[in-house]
């Protein structure tokens, strides 16, 4: 049995369904490597990412581990003039969360989150659990019973 992360404690205080899955031995692979290592389709499995907007504020977006991001659209969903990714090092101290293992569940504050509309209508979805080679399978009602997000197309066409 596996150390539970903050994501999975968060999610079992709350009584909200998942599986979890471990992989690797700690060392951070892709988007793509991450659903080979699961069996998944990477259609189904996300990264998180934290940005900074041009007012200070922090957001996170949700995308498909086999999009990038589009800042314009993701300002956009946030209300944001514009958006940037966060730097590295500036991750692990704001949410808890190291690159590569970052949860959009259970970090040290709550920022408003985003997941692009791909994840709207599937029956589930994979996301990290809170630390490299762990990965969360959950709906994406659940997630949306876990955390607020909202949904909008904020990847690149």
């Amino acid at each position: 049995m596996e150390e539970k992360t903050n994501a999975m404690r968060y999610l079992d205080s709350k009584k909200i369904k998942y599986e979890s899955f471990f992989y690797g031995d700690g060392v951070a692979i892709s988007g793509p490597e991450v659903a080979r290592e699961l069996g998944a389709d990477s259609k189904c499995v996300y990264k998180t990412l934290v940005t900074v907007g041009k007012s200070g504020n922090n957001y996170v977006f949700v995308v498909p581990v086999d999009f990038e991001l589009d800042l314009k659209k993701a300002a956009k969903a946030v209300g944001e003039k514009n958006v940037e990714m966060l730097k590295s090092k500036e991750l692990l101290p704001l949410t808890g969360y190291v690159h590569g293992g970052c949860s959009p569940i259970g970090m040290k504050k709550f920022f408003k989150t985003t997941v692009d509309s791909s994840a709207e209508h599937l029956e589930y979805m994979y996301f990290s659990g809170g630390r490299i080679g762990c990965q969360l399978k959950m709906s994406p009602s659940d997630l949306a019973k876990a955390i607020r997000i909202q949904f909008a197309e904020i990847t690149q066409d």
